[in-house]
């Protein structure tokens, strides 16, 4: 006997068993009757919002039982309008829309060919309204014209004559005219020409509009002009050496190519201290803390130490294998800045000069200054770091190496000025070259940044007041010019601009602390009152002056 098979249940149809009507349900049935109504108002046609009336719903639910069903429920069933668990009133449908007011036809604007089409007019063209005041009738404004006297119609040809005569303007031409730039004046020489020609090249933010004027604080009043100038021929134009230092003993050094020579303020003599061996120049100079030893670095690594007094070499210290951009002192210590990034500390008083050797540089060492108390040493290179070094050397032999305490990569471009502040010894101060002039102020205790400060140029060095909290900064293109700031505000008390020919990149500042000298390529020394010296009151300015009081006038050096 073959098996049906099964349908699976998804497809399976639901049962054909029907529920038996029950007695109650049929008699509920029969007693309903439903008899359509006809409406006495036929529907509008003619208004689309009024459909045909619908076919007559049917009923949703049967209803159990005999339920008696009154006239108003067939009425209303009839109407088509029955809601689930009651009935619900007609809606109020409006029969008749709005229809707007009919406007008259626009008559069309004639217009030629040359009259612009970019709005319609409703008026001819000859009306002569106010364009501001559209609203105003013609009559109104002839009204007020009439109680202000200035009807144009009834004013007399020889009325408008003494006006115009007397205000020196002519009825045919206009009031404003725009006329041509008037010429440049003649008497701006060649080198300003060239110089505002190429100050877009190095413009930046700070710079004043001119670059030959100085400006000073109304508290305090700056001289502008050197107090001396000093001729210096042969002075190198190199932004990486340091050519001019300043002795406690009121003594002046400078290098001049391969030539060393010392200036005496008080007695503006000059002496020949020496010449660098053939084949090399002086590329540093730098006086021992008593001012009795000149210290002079060489192009070729060499570091030459010279009696200022007898004005002979005591000895050469050799082993660097690069010039020496820099030197600085600190006691019997002789440090020198190698352009192989290297720095040496040369003990002076032993035959084995060098005593340590700091290696935190990948580019030449061109600033670097010891701290008075000595604990610390700050380096500025090429490679754009500054770097603060430890300098309490301990027990030291040939060999050893030191590492830096702090090291700082703010700067984008070489650091050759480098400052410690005389009477707060915890800050330092560093300025970078042309793509970065900008001046930041260090707390060599903690490493942090304290200050910061946007220069218009290439900062060359730096000098803190001795007895004032300013700061003095040097720069080179495009302003060559000497700036004073107020510590901590940063505040720009005086500007010098053009305080040289050439960039300002050698700097020194005298023992009283009132004087600073400056050296540039354009071959000059010039010395400049800044500061006033300690206990110098400005009554007594013009009488007392401390001991680097300086002379006007030009001295050769050579």
């Amino acid at each position: 006997m073959t098996s049906i098979p099964k349908t699976p249940s998804r497809y399976r149809s639901r049962s054909d068993a029907k529920t038996p009507l029950t007695p109650s349900i049929i008699s509920g049935f029969n007693g309903i009757s439903f008899s359509p109504q006809k409406r006495s108002h036929p529907a509008d046609l003619s208004n689309p919002f009024i459909t045909k009336s619908r076919q007559v719903s049917p009923v949703k639910r049967a209803i159990g039982g005999g339920i008696a069903v009154s006239d108003s429920f067939q009425r209303q069933a009839g109407g088509g309008v029955i809601r689930k668990g009651g009935i619900e009133a007609r809606l109020d449908v409006v029969t008749r829309d709005y229809l707007p007011p009919t406007s008259q036809p626009r008559p069309e604007l004639k217009r030629s060919r040359s009259t612009p089409a970019t709005r319609e007019r409703t008026q001819s063209t000859s009306d002569n309204r106010d364009r501001f005041i559209t609203t105003r009738e013609t009559d109104d404004v002839a009204a007020t014209l009439e109680l202000m006297s200035l009807n144009p119609k009834t004013a007399s040809p020889g009325h408008t004559a003494r006006l115009a005569a007397a205000t020196g303007v002519p009825l045919n031409r206009r009031v404003l005219a725009y006329h041509e730039a008037p010429p440049a004046s003649s008497s701006d020489s060649t080198l300003s020409q060239q110089r505002e020609l190429a100050r877009p090249l190095y413009g930046r933010p700070g710079e004043l509009p001119s670059s030959t004027n100085s400006v000073t604080n109304k508290s305090r009043r700056i001289p502008t002009q050197p107090e001396r100038v000093l001729d210096a021929p042969g002075m190198v134009d190199d932004f990486y050496l340091n050519l001019v230092s300043w002795s406690v003993q009121n003594i002046v050094a400078v290098a001049l190519a391969e030539s060393t020579y010392v200036w005496r303020a008080d007695t503006g003599n000059v002496s020949h201290l020496g010449e660098a061996p053939e084949g090399t120049y002086v590329s540093s100079v730098d006086f021992s803390n008593d001012g009795s030893y000149l210290g002079v670095g060489l192009g070729t690594g060499e570091v030459e130490l010279w009696d200022v007094e007898a004005g002979q070499k005591l000895r050469t210290m050799g082993g660097h294998q690069g010039q020496i951009a820099v030197l600085s002192w600190n006691a019997h210590i002789l440090s020198s800045g190698c352009g192989d990034g290297s720095i040496w500390h040369h003990d002076v008083r032993i035959p084995r000069h060098k005593v340590m050797e700091l290696l935190g540089h990948t580019g030449e060492v061109c600033g670097l200054k010891w701290r008075a108390d000595g604990e610390l040493l700050a380096s500025g290179g090429n490679d754009n770091v500054v770097n603060i070094w430890d300098g309490r050397l301990g027990d030291v032999m040939e060999g050893a190496r030191g590492q830096a305490k702090w090291t700082k990569r703010n700067h984008t471009a070489a650091v050759k000025a480098i400052a410690w502040c005389p009477w707060q010894s915890s800050l330092l101060a560093s300025g970078g070259g042309t793509n970065d002039a900008t001046v930041h102020v260090w707390n060599s205790g903690t490493g942090a940044r304290l200050h910061s400060l946007k220069t218009p140029s290439q900062v060359s060095s730096i000098i803190w007041s001795p007895h004032k909290k300013e700061i003095l900064t040097t720069h080179g293109y495009p302003t060559n010019a000497i700036m004073v700031h107020a510590y901590p505000s940063l505040e720009r008390i005086a500007e010098i601009r053009d305080a040289h020919d050439s960039r300002v990149l050698y700097t020194a500042v005298g023992p009283a602390g009132d004087v600073v000298c400056t050296g540039a390529g354009d071959e000059n020394l010039k010395f400049w009152r800044i500061w006033d010296g300690a206990g110098v009151k400005k009554k007594k300015e013009g009488k007392e002056r401390s001991t680097s009081t300086t002379r006007s006038g030009i001295l050769s050096i050579r």
